[in-house]
C-alpha cells in the first residue's frame, strides 16, 4: 500500500517539529492533530494515509501525557480504567464503520459544539481545580460518555481531547487538571483502538510516523508538566484558543458545509 507522498528532509524534519508543538500543546488543552493533519494532507499524503499517520504519533503524545499525570498521582485508575477499556472500543468500532458513516454530518456538528465549550469554559465561573458536584455516576459515564466519544474519535477524530475534557468536568465534576489528567487516558485509549485498525487497513509511513511519534512524546511529556504545575490557570484559556483555532479551522474546512454555506450568503 502506497501511502501516497515522497519526502524530503527538510520536510520531514517540519513534520516532525510540528509534531512536538501539537504533543505539547495536546497535553495542555487537546487539538494538536489540527496541526498535524493538515501538514501531512499539504505534504502529499493521501487522506487515508494522513490519518493513519495522525493516530500514530498522537497515540505517543497521548500516552506520554498519560504517564506524566498518572506519576503526579492525578489519574484514578481504579476508576478510569473501566472508562479506558469503552473508549478504545468505542473507537476500534468507530474505525471499522468510518466508511459507511456519515462524516459529513460530524464536519457540520463539531465547529459550534467547539465555540460552545470554549464558552463554557471561558464564562463558567465555577471552573477550577476544585471539584463540583457529578450530574453522571462512574457507572453511566463508562456505558455512554466513554464509548460514545471514543466512537467519534474512531470516526473522525478533531476536538477529541476537549469533548473528554467537558465530559470529565460537566457530567462527572472534576476540577480541570484532574479532568485533564483523564482525558489524556481516554484519549490514548481512543488513539490507540483506532490505530490498532488503521494499521491493517491504510498504509502507514512507519518511519515518519514512528520519528513524529518521538517528537510528539517529548512535547506532551513537556506540556503535561506545564498543565500539572500550572493547573487551572492555564489549562482554562488554552482549553478556550484550541478550541476557537479547531472551530475555526473546521469553519473553513473546504470539504465541510459551513465555508460552502458562507460563500452562498456573502456570493463569494
Amino acid at each position: 500500500m502506497d501511502p501516497g507522498a515522497t519526502l524530503t528532509a527538510g520536510m520531514a524534519g517540519l513534520l516532525t517539529g510540528l509534531a512536538f508543538l501539537a504533543g505539547l500543546i495536546d497535553a495542555i488543552a487537546g487539538g494538536g492533530g489540527l496541526l498535524v493533519l493538515p501538514a501531512l494532507l499539504l505534504a502529499g499524503f493521501q487522506p487515508a494515509s494522513a490519518l493513519a499517520v495522525n493516530k500514530l504519533q498522537a497515540s505517543f503524545g497521548s500516552g506520554s501525557a498519560t504517564v506524566a499525570f498518572t506519576r503526579a498521582g492525578l489519574i484514578d485508575w481504579p476508576r478510569t480504567a473501566p472508562m479506558f477499556a469503552m473508549a478504545m472500543g468505542g473507537s476500534v468500532a468507530g474505525a471499522l464503520l468510518v466508511s459507511a458513516l456519515p462524516t459529513g454530518f460530524l464536519r457540520a456538528f463539531m465547529p459550534p459544539m467547539l465555540v460552545a465549550i470554549a464558552l463554557y469554559m471561558g464564562f463558567s465561573p465555577r471552573l477550577g481545580d476544585d471539584d463540583r458536584e457529578q450530574r453522571l455516576t462512574p457507572a453511566a459515564f463508562t456505558l455512554t460518555a466513554a464509548p460514545a466519544i471514543g466512537f467519534y474519535d474512531g470516526v473522525f477524530g478533531p476536538g477529541t481531547g476537549s469533548l473528554l475534557m467537558l465530559a470529565f468536568v460537566g457530567l462527572l465534576g472534576l476540577g480541570i487538571t484532574r479532568a485533564t489528567g483523564r482525558a489524556k487516558a481516554l484519549n490514548f485509549a481512543s488513539n490507540a483502538g483506532a490505530l490498532a485498525i488503521l494499521a491493517v487497513t491504510q498504509p502507514i509511513a512507519w518511519p515518519l510516523g514512528l520519528l513524529m511519534g518521538a517528537a510528539a512524546f517529548a512535547g506532551a511529556r513537556i506540556g503535561a508538566g506545564l498543565a500539572i504545575r500550572n493547573g487551572a490557570r492555564l489549562i482554562r484559556p488554552l482549553l478556550v484558543l484550541a478550541c476557537c483555532a479547531m472551530a475555526l479551522r473546521l469553519f473553513l474546512d473546504e470539504a465541510g458545509p459551513w465555508r460552502a454555506l458562507a460563500g452562498k450568503i456573502f456570493g463569494s
